[in-house]
């Protein structure tokens, strides 16, 4: 939908006597889109990149014009605003090449988690429309400047926040009104936690699942753990799935908590063994950065 709505974009500001494109771009999306783990509740996530030009310059402007379209478009076709801001059309995310590697090199030098907020999502950046080449060769730069650096990683996952356990005394779930935010319980913490070591031992994938593989492959040694967060993964994703196509079913927006009572025991059985492995995730994950 990204692509399309960047197309049609495009077409408007020539027929307003725009002109075309002043420099090859490339319109990527981030975050669960680029890693191709979209569910059905979600909103914009996107950034641009074009070979050339400095930021407020005369390229940056008609850029600028295109991620603002984009952005409307999406939002007209129920693809909503992001609330944090992170859209080609806010200049934080739309620059150069240069300007990309330059604020890459930022990051990687920061030591403050709280200056690294939303950092993350830049490396599962995947390409929707232009020039492919351009975008896959500065994701693939991130990752080589990043490679080692996991005091960098760390500050990640710290900037990413504590999960919300999802397991209260005597193991019984953590709810609200029935429901259990399994987002908030363990998909983000994987998901963040798979990205930051995916960085940290270079392992150049976008999927979650696919760098958790690419980790284990790295860090032998920690074959069980990482086995157990990819399998807490796929059930947190077939749970929050099952919950929105049911909620969307019923004329109810769909969301990322699942209704207990709806879950058979052999699925509350299920949930409850992907929740109590990612209880202690965090220092889990600090010990996976720093092992070799």
């Amino acid at each position: 939908m990204t692509r399309r709505a960047a197309v049609l974009a495009e077409r408007q500001m020539q027929a307003e006597g725009h002109g075309g494109p002043p420099q090859p771009y490339a319109f990527v999306v981030l975050g669960s889109a680029g890693r191709g783990e979209s569910l059905l509740a979600t909103d914009q996530d996107n950034a641009l990149i074009f070979s050339d030009g400095a930021p407020d310059g005369a390229e940056d402007r008609w850029f600028a014009t295109l991620g603002e379209g984009t952005s409307r478009i999406l939002h007209e076709a129920a693809v909503p605003y992001c609330k944090g801001g992170i859209m080609a059309k806010n200049a934080e995310w739309r620059g150069s090449v240069a300007t990309w590697h330059e604020r890459i090199d930022q990051w990687i030098g920061r030591s403050n988690p709280q200056d690294l907020l939303n950092v993350d999502i830049f490396f599962d950046l995947r390409c929707v429309h232009g020039d492919v080449s351009m975008a896959d060769a500065l994701w693939r730069g991130a990752f080589d400047a990043a490679t080692g650096r996991a005091d960098f990683a760390k500050l990640l996952v710290e900037a990413a926040g504590v999960a919300q356990p999802g397991l209260g005394w005597f193991g019984r779930f953590r709810t609200e009104q029935g429901r259990i935010n399994l987002k908030k319980a363990g998909l983000f913490g994987i998901v963040s936690a798979a990205r930051a070591l995916a960085i940290c031992h270079h392992v150049v994938e976008r999927s979650t699942p696919a760098r958790l593989d690419g980790v284990k492959a790295a860090l032998p040694s920690a074959e069980n753990e990482l086995e157990m967060l990819k399998d807490a993964h796929g059930v947190f994703v077939d749970m929050i799935l099952a919950q929105q196509l049911d909620d969307i079913g019923r004329g109810v927006a769909p969301t990322n908590t699942v209704a207990v009572d709806r879950l058979t025991a052999r699925e509350r059985t299920r949930l409850r063994i992907a929740l109590e492995s990612v209880a202690y995730l965090n220092d889990e994950v600090r010990d996976l950065l720093f092992r070799t």
